[in-house]
């Protein structure tokens, strides 16, 4: 998610999913293990749909899955609760707003670690090592944003992430789209001739046969990594069990097994102690 805005809506019969929070807070919370929860027998995650491979909906079950449901699942089985997850906008994850409206107690969705957030904030660890990538039409010649310069090429972006950010420091003008939908269909109906986007994204857009037709033709390491993030000053123990439960999966194996099955094999450095 590297920074996102509002996402399509989510079918009503979406499984697994609260899509307000009035059904949160109140005298419903609970303390387990010296962490404060909104809603006893839950840890409730804010995310916002949809984001392949991190979190989407599965349109078979109906319920949402990938990479940070499945790191998420791990801290709640160490609270002995379940996850509870509500979509969100983005706007009101990164200003930390939704966390200190008792929305949820914990937010995920491939948030890159930034000063401006770490203000407003209590983050994890990091817990994944993120690049942007270029995706274009196979053929295209295009092999650095230099090539999109200088063959005036319409460039693509997704509003309010780091990867539009990274483009306009470049000195890049880009259309920006409204969610990742929008942007890979921008490049589908040739709105624009390329798009950035955070890797994983790409990477699995390219593995559905409807996108056959383009490929990555640029990776841009940003340096950024991802953390999960929860209200500032509020529950520095769910701050600590994260971060537990993050080095206790990346020692043990689970990590990289579910690394491995949202994202794809794991470089060498990924695998590491936290």
């Amino acid at each position: 998610m590297s920074g996102r805005t509002t996402r399509w809506a989510l079918g009503a019969g979406l499984a697994a999913l609260v899509l307000t929070a009035s059904a949160c807070g109140g005298d419903k919370g609970a303390t387990v293990q010296g962490v404060k929860l909104i809603e006893k027998g839950a840890l409730t995650s804010c995310t916002h749909l949809p984001y392949p491979p991190f979190q989407s909906e599965d349109k078979k079950t109906g319920k949402v899955v990938g990479f940070d449901v499945e790191l998420i699942d791990l801290v709640a089985k160490k609270l002995g609760v379940t996850q509870k997850i509500v979509d969100t906008p983005f706007e009101t994850m990164k200003t930390g707003s939704a966390l200190n409206a008792g929305k949820c107690d914990i937010q995920m969705g491939g948030m890159t670690i930034k000063p401006d957030r770490v203000k407003f904030m209590d983050v994890s660890k990091p817990y994944f090592d993120a690049t942007q990538s270029l995706m274009a039409k196979k053929g295209s010649g295009i092999t650095s944003l230099e090539d999109v310069k200088s063959k005036k090429l319409k460039l693509g972006s997704q509003a309010s992430t780091t990867g539009e950010d990274y483009v306009k420091d470049k000195g890049f003008d880009p259309r920006s789209f409204d969610n990742s939908n929008a942007e890979l269909n921008g490049l589908r109906t040739g709105q624009v001739d390329v798009i950035v986007q955070d890797d994983p994204v790409v990477k699995g857009w390219l593995k559905d046969p409807a996108n056959a037709k383009f490929e990555l033709v640029a990776n841009l390491n940003t340096g950024e990594q991802y953390g999960f993030w929860m209200r500032k000053d509020h529950n520095p123990e769910l701050v600590k069990i994260t971060d537990q439960v993050i080095a206790q999966a990346k020692s043990d194996g689970t990590y990289k097994k579910i690394y491995e099955k949202w994202i794809g094999p794991m470089p060498a450095a990924a695998g590491g102690g936290s």
